[in-house]
């Protein structure tokens, strides 16, 4: 596979078990909801336990481009967001067509009555069509005039005041969620977000506005309501640890035969995780340090749907399709979040991964299959984590390109796997 001159890559070396203790970050998906909420106060807000990952660097880069005063600590992992008095009405295009978390600014922006809201169409990774329907028809509930022009930038005309409604989500969306709670939490009257996300980071969100005065009720279920208040303060506090990262380490230990002491992790974040890795033969305990991931020999083939929480999370649906590489027997991946997010498959064979079937949701995997370092490359955030892990289990040295795509969602991902005793060192 061919690299630009002088790209970055990750060099692995394989077939070494992994063994020690490594703490993980706080979590990437929970990161940029609370810094647009930051936006909402009428005081600074303090975020801690922020992720040193590009994501949240361009995130605070689009804050500071609205005007905001954004202090980041990267080595200590605080970000302080001081609000603007008068907000720009948009993100630099630029900034915001690097992520998908940047359309969050949308609902902030109309929550704090600026007449007129623009986005370019928000990026991320390319697996699949991500629409932002759910949001936009939130959005006209609420009050506002939403005008979707060619090329996909979006204009919201709104009152000086969005209005409370009953909005029932097409489907279980995290950022739909979170975008519309942030939209209403300044709303006069009453919304009910009906179908809403469950996910831990969507919990994290309604409590960080809940400590900046906002009424949030039943968020982690399915009905989520929100009072509108008349105005929010700032606050401080920390993000939650980040579970796929928590996920990806669990996965690396077991692959390469090891083990590892997570730290900083709930347990319960990773109920759909931990029940199908204790089905392979990984286990997960609560020990006085941490989380203790363990791995059986040999792992056990098992079948795996993507769903939203509490079920397997798809963005650990890569990862694992490196791990059921590994395990006897045939195993079968559904993708039923995304349709498009298979294209590490084709690089996992080239490793040497056996797969009788394919297309882009769904995978059939039969194990274990022997693996040899190749030269390959990620194609998004969990692709890229998914060739490293494959090349932990791999014979000889395997060159894992695409490490920008793994610096917007891992913080220094290479330091944590050397920690537990891996050979892999980023070069170029």
């Amino acid at each position: 596979m061919a690299a630009e001159r002088g790209e970055p890559a990750l060099r692995v070396v394989g077939r070494r078990a992994l063994s020690g203790a490594v703490e993980v970050g706080g979590a990437k998906n929970a990161a940029m909801p609370c810094l647009a909420a930051a936006l909402l106060g009428d005081g600074p807000s303090l975020i801690q336990r922020a992720p040193d990952i590009a994501d949240v660097r361009g995130f605070c880069d689009m804050l500071r481009a609205l005007g905001a005063g954004v202090a980041h600590d990267r080595e200590a992992g605080s970000i302080e967001v001081a609000p603007p008095a008068g907000p720009a009405n948009a993100a630099p295009d630029h900034l915001v067509k690097q992520q998908r978390a940047s359309f969050l600014l949308v609902g902030a922006l109309l929550a704090l009555g600026l007449p007129c809201v623009e986005s370019a169409p928000p990026g991320g990774d390319a697996i699949g069509k991500r629409s932002l329907a759910i949001q936009v028809k939130g959005f006209q509930a609420l009050g506002a005039d939403i005008e979707q022009l060619d090329g996909g930038r979006i204009i919201a005309r709104a009152p000086r005041r969005l209005r409370g409604a009953r909005l029932l989500l097409d489907f279980p969306s995290v950022l739909s969620t979170e975008n519309l709670m942030l939209a209403a939490v300044l709303a006069e009257g009453e919304t009910k977000l009906i179908n809403a996300a469950q996910e831990p980071e969507v919990v994290c969100l309604a409590k960080r506005l809940t400590s900046m005065g906002a009424r949030i009720s039943g968020a982690g279920g399915a009905v989520i309501k929100i009072v509108g208040v008349d105005r929010l303060r700032g606050a401080r506090g920390s993000l939650i640890p980040d579970r796929i990262e928590a996920g990806t380490l669990a996965i690396a230990a077991a692959i390469s035969g090891g083990s590892a002491t997570l730290r900083g992790v709930r347990k319960r974040d990773l109920i759909g995780v931990r029940d199908k890795l204790n089905e392979i033969g990984v286990s997960l305990e609560n020990t006085g340090g941490g989380l203790a991931v363990r791995a059986a020999a040999p792992l056990r083939a098992a079948n795996v749907q993507t769903m939203p929480y509490p079920g397997f999370p798809t963005d650990l649906q890569a990862p694992m399709a490196a791990l059921l590489s590994q395990a006897e027997g045939e195993s079968e991946i559904l993708e039923r979040v995304f349709e498009d997010r298979m294209q590490h498959i084709a690089e996992l064979r080239c490793m040497g991964a056996k797969v009788s079937a394919a297309d882009s949701s769904w995978v059939k995997l039969l194990g274990p299959s022997p693996l040899t370092g190749r030269i390959v490359r990620g194609g998004d955030i969990r692709a890229a984590a998914a060739l490293v892990l494959a090349a932990l289990a791999a014979a000889g040295e395997s060159r894992v390109y695409g490490v920008d795509h793994l610096d917007r969602g891992y913080a220094g991902l290479e330091n944590k796997l050397a920690a537990l005793g891996a050979d892999v060192v980023r070069v170029g």
